[in-house]
């Protein structure tokens, strides 16, 4: 029953995911996400409780792997290498998760109303810890002296356009649907003008 229940919450959110996408929250219809789901609508109350508890179910669907996505900056001492990963990692939630990061920017943008206050303080409190690592790194002269948090919103902006702009980057380069190959172009380039741009050095440096 565990895996039923998992398999079919993971339906659910991801029906979600995008019918919140596409009409917002309040236009959405717990009826229009059970229909995408392939299942009774009685189940989106089983499992989830109400629209509003479905609601933050999406949004932690896509919070859960943008906090984790800072882990390079704990796991690399060295900036070169933690840029490097955490770009490549922002890149991957836009590919992996590109309507539940639509929620995600459309609720921000409406000043997140929704936004649970516990998600929204270990946002916060990740946002300090990655922009006071930079500024470290500025400090011990591995980066050019540039702004810890300006430079977070630049890696953001490049990043999460690949989910949320999806269909102007699409039409642009005249197809249906972003592959892995675009993802991987778009990590080469986007980590070249930060690391050449910011002018960051390795450890191994002399």
């Amino acid at each position: 029953m565990s895996r039923i229940r998992v398999k079919n919450e993971e339906k659910i959110i991801r029906a979600a995911s995008r019918i919140f996408a596409e009409n917002g929250y309040a236009a959405t219809k717990t009826a229009d996400i059970a229909e995408l789901a392939q299942l009774p609508k009685p189940n989106i109350y089983y499992y989830f409780g109400s629209k509003e508890k479905l609601y933050r179910a999406v949004l932690e669907s896509v919070t859960e792997p943008l906090l984790a996505a800072s882990a390079p900056f704990i796991e690399y001492r060295d900036p070169v290498k933690a840029l490097t990963a955490y770009i490549k990692a922002k890149l991957l939630i836009s590919r992996d998760y590109p309507y539940a990061s639509k929620v995600f920017a459309s609720e921000i943008m409406h000043g997140a109303p929704h936004l649970p206050e516990d998600i929204i303080a270990r946002l916060s409190e990740q946002t300090r810890t990655l922009s006071a690592k930079l500024n470290d790194w500025v400090e011990q002269g591995l980066m050019a002296p540039v702004n810890g948090h300006h430079l977070l919103f630049a890696i953001w902006a490049s990043t999460q356009t690949y989910a949320d702009f999806n269909w102007q980057i699409t039409m642009a380069l005249g197809k249906e649907e972003l592959d892995d190959g675009d993802f991987d172009q778009a990590a080469e380039v986007i980590t070249r003008l930060v690391i050449d741009g910011c002018r960051v050095k390795s450890l191994t440096e002399g």
